[in-house]
């Protein structure tokens, strides 16, 4: 497929399996296996996988665009229930690959980074799990419909939680504060359910971890998220480098941001307004961006260009917020097609810029990596996958004056630099509050929120909630999915955002190397892990003493 195949969303159809289409599928692979066509045992395989990620995502994707809607949500229903008989099935027949007594005859069909991955998948389910596993997405489902009904008044108008984020970053501080004030009386008011359904998923994911051998959840975790050469002790090093090289900057930069603002006291409400002048935002609205958007991609490469093009008109990008859609933003992919999706909610702020370009990095290297063999090699672990999202943040600086408008361009961009340093510590405190919980499952909510709370002192020193009950109570962590969702997600954005900088650092010097550089990274994929793909791109790991200080110094010196 090219980017001129006109492919279209709306044409894109799954058949929805069932448990006797996954035993006949699985029945005809297992007899391939039997008569020795392993070769073509794979290929089946990987089709009938590419199938049941198609239908999986489309479900996903469609509940998530209207969580309120009941056909969406039975079908996500039915869909939770369903996929760990088809996780069963996936896995058994990833062991007798595993095992096989042709081992030269299983590389050559699926490749060793693959079998490596399958490794880790198959330690991560038996079949005693698979209620447990319907018990999580439902929990899970539960925060996302919650978080999504939020219905808050403010200045005349009723808005959900994406739509508070024009209210505040206004330059007007009260309004701010109204604005923050009413986001944490609607979760202080949601506060004991969103515990409850935290306090479930820790010790659901406790009792699986156990069932499966582990000491607890941190292990299975790690392991659930495919992470092949680096641990937790990896990860708490880079923490502890976060809180040195990052912390101290951003706390130099809130102070100064005091100062310009001649504040008494920062608090909260004041930490997502930049700039003096009002943070900038994108010219014009939805379709002015999308627009502004294919401008910039043409002005970059002609391949992103022709891709972003094939995208918008095939239907491929939902962009505007709505009642009942999910929060947040991503990328998502039909395998049997080779096309990615990207989720939004555009509000009308400089956030609406990060995600079309973060979720644009995300979609250009799957689209850049579909013809890759097997659907493993199709995306990479998340931690290499940020890097691709968050360079393409960085690598798109250059043109911001076609987002903003040439007198906000250089604004923005500093911005954007200040807002990268500001997430940074905060994404550190998320993970180790995450290595803190799965660590003590017995812990009480109240503990959780202590626990949260200490946390915050050593990686948001500067934090000052004011009069916010629910923030000042250890519970802004609940404001966060990927916490609920997404277990041991948060750091991946960290270690990206280090590599990312360093291709930024790179297209400063020169930008066509450095672009080149970053479409070479996409096309390789997911055929190797994190390291491997770091150091084939010529980046420093970031778990490499120095690399993440490195980086920092240089956006410290711009921001200087």
């Amino acid at each position: 497929m090219d980017t001129q195949t006109p492919i279209r969303f709306a044409d894109i159809a799954a058949p929805t399996p069932d448990r006797e289409s996954l035993a006949r599928d699985y029945t005809a692979l297992n007899a391939l296996l039997d008569d020795g066509e392993i070769a073509e045992a794979a290929a089946q395989f990987d089709r009938v996988r590419r199938q049941i990620a198609t239908w999986d995502n489309l479900v996903g994707l469609r509940f998530q665009q209207n969580t309120a809607d009941a056909d969406a949500v039975r079908a996500r229903d039915y869909r939770d229930a369903l996929l760990p008989a088809a996780k069963d099935h996936e896995t058994g027949f990833k062991k007798r690959l595993l095992g096989h007594q042709d081992r030269t005859a299983i590389l050559d069909a699926v490749g060793a980074h693959a079998l490596a991955l399958w490794e880790v998948d198959v330690s991560t389910f038996r079949p005693e799990i698979a209620a447990d596993l319907e018990r999580e997405a439902k929990l899970s489902a539960r925060y996302t419909e919650l978080t999504a009904s939020a219905k808050i008044e403010i200045d005349g108008k009723i808005v959900n939680l994406e739509g508070m984020a024009p209210y505040r970053e206004q330059l007007n501080r009260a309004t701010r504060h109204e604005a923050e004030l009413k986001i944490d009386r609607f979760f202080t008011a949601n506060g004991a359910e969103l515990d409850r359904i935290y306090d479930d998923l820790v010790k659901l994911r406790h009792g699986m971890a156990r069932k499966l051998g582990y000491r607890n959840f941190v292990e299975l975790g790690y392991r659930r998220m495919r992470r092949l050469d680096y641990g937790p002790e990896d990860v708490a090093r880079y923490r502890d480098a976060i809180a040195a090289d990052v912390t101290p900057l951003v706390s130099e930069l809130l102070e100064q941001r005091r100062k310009d603002f001649g504040w008494d006291e920062l608090h909260f409400w004041d930490e997502a307004i930049v700039d003096p002048l009002g943070n900038p935002t994108p010219l014009g609205g939805h379709d002015e961006l999308v627009a502004a958007g294919q401008a910039m991609y043409d002005r970059m490469d002609p391949e992103i260009a022709g891709f972003y093009r094939a995208m918008n008109q095939g239907g491929f990008l939902d962009l505007k917020n709505r009642p009942g859609k999910g929060n947040g933003g991503f990328c998502t992919d039909f395998p049997t097609v080779g096309m990615p999706f990207i989720f939004a909610n555009f509000v009308g702020t400089s956030g609406d810029i990060d995600v079309l370009t973060h979720e644009m990095g995300h979609a250009f290297q799957g689209f850049s990596s579909r013809d890759l063999p097997g659907i493993d090699y199709l995306w990479p672990g998340m931690e290499s996958a940020e890097i691709h999202s968050m360079s393409f943040e960085l690598l798109t600086h250059p043109h911001a004056d076609l987002l903003v408008g040439a007198d906000a361009a250089e604004r923005y961009r500093r911005m954007h630099l200040i807002q990268t340093m500001y997430r940074l510590p905060h994404i550190a405190c998320f993970d180790h509050f995450q290595h803190e919980v799965y660590a003590k499952p017995e812990a009480t909510p109240a503990e959780r929120h202590a626990i949260w709370q200490t946390l915050e002192k050593r990686y948001l020193p500067w934090r000052h909630y004011g009069d916010l009950d629910h923030g000042a109570k250890g519970g802004a962590w609940q404001r966060v999915l990927h916490l609920y969702l997404l277990p041991f997600y948060m750091i991946d954005y960290a270690l990206a955002q280090c590599c990312a900088l360093q291709f930024w650092v790179r297209s400063r010097k020169n930008y066509q190397v450095a672009l080149e550089d970053y479409i070479a990274l996409c096309r390789r994929g997911g055929s190797a892990p994190f390291l491997d793909l770091v150091s084939g791109a010529g980046l420093i790991s970031p778990f490499e003493p120095g690399a993440l200080e490195a980086s920092v110094a240089e956006v410290a010196k711009i921001l200087a």
